[in-house]
């Protein structure tokens, strides 16, 4: 009889910070913290240092709070679902089995699902609603959307855009602009989950999975890549002009030589490291359009 050995207190935090993928936490932080700053603007009565009161307000912390405990619990439970396509497509990443036990992880997806949604209902009803309907998005991509084609890249992509929406559904103060920075992280965002899948080509034909690249091929994958990348591009320019907002115009005019270079490398990628490659040239994108609102 074999006895398993106890997994180290160490490693089972760092299995689980690994498995919430606690860099792409930090990064909503900062995205609503300085949308919060920069889009959404100071309270009609702020002083000019009007950044310093919303660090220490605590409802964006808390709207963010919730915001990351629902994200978080979306990871857990796309691993939980996805355990054996990870072993083929990145097996040197799996946590689930290694660090943390099943019912572990399914725990602590259910706790957090329901943390990030009390949190929400203390807040609004309305961002209670979104963040229900969020919960709600994450299962069934994981368990179902996610192998079927486009339609599980875009509920990831409009998921994404959340976190701008339910700011502007809690603010109601600038929304426009949150919503244009909402349809900015959705357009991006489709374009990263198609190249993923792209990447994950192999583990997910051998498991049954129907996305794009395996229905379509690259080839043709690639051709819709070109005509979204140009359509977000042309979208984002439109709105801007339509509003008169040169700061902003100008935000997504810099980002254009990034799209430029990425498409020029999409053309020529071919393997799994030319794909994984370009998904990190779409977080780098993402993360200067997130910087702009600075200007914007």
């Amino acid at each position: 009889m074999v006895v398993r050995q106890p997994i180290p207190f160490q490693a089972f935090v760092f299995g689980f910070l690994r498995l919430i993928r606690v860099q792409n936490l930090l990064i909503v932080v900062l995205t609503q913290f300085l949308a919060r700053i920069f889009l959404v603007g100071p309270e009609p009565d702020s002083v000019p240092t009007h950044w310093l009161r919303i660090l220490t307000d605590p409802t964006i912390w808390l709207l963010s709070l919730s915001t990351v405990f629902i994200a978080a619990a979306g990871y857990i439970i796309n691993d939980y679902f996805d355990v054996k396509i990870d072993l083929v497509n990145k097996p040197d990443r799996v946590v689930i089995g290694r660090y943390l036990k099943r019912r572990v992880a399914i725990g602590a997806h259910q706790l957090l699902s329901v943390i990030g949604c009390l949190i929400g209902l203390y807040l609004s009803r309305w961002v209670f609603v979104i963040d229900v309907i969020s919960v709600s998005l994450l299962w069934f991509y994981s368990a179902q959307f996610k192998r079927q084609p486009l339609i599980g890249n875009i509920v990831i992509s409009l998921l994404t855009a959340l976190s701008f929406i339910v700011l502007a559904v809690y603010y109601r103060q600038n929304a426009q602009m949150l919503l244009i920075y909402a349809l900015f992280s959705f357009g991006i965002s489709l374009i990263r989950e198609i190249i993923k899948d792209m990447q994950d080509i192999r583990g997910d034909a051998r498991f049954g999975c129907r996305t794009l690249p395996i229905i379509w091929g690259l080839r043709r994958t690639k051709y819709l890549l070109y005509v979204l990348i140009g359509a977000f591009v042309l979208t984002l320019f439109l709105i801007a002009d339509s509003l008169g907002n040169h700061h902003l115009t100008i935000s997504f005019g810099l980002l254009l030589l990034p799209l430029a270079f990425f498409t020029y490398r999409l053309v020529l990628a071919d393997t799994r490291r030319d794909f994984g490659y370009l998904s990190t040239l779409c977080k780098f994108i993402m993360l200067m359009g997130v910087m702009s609102m600075m200007w914007a």
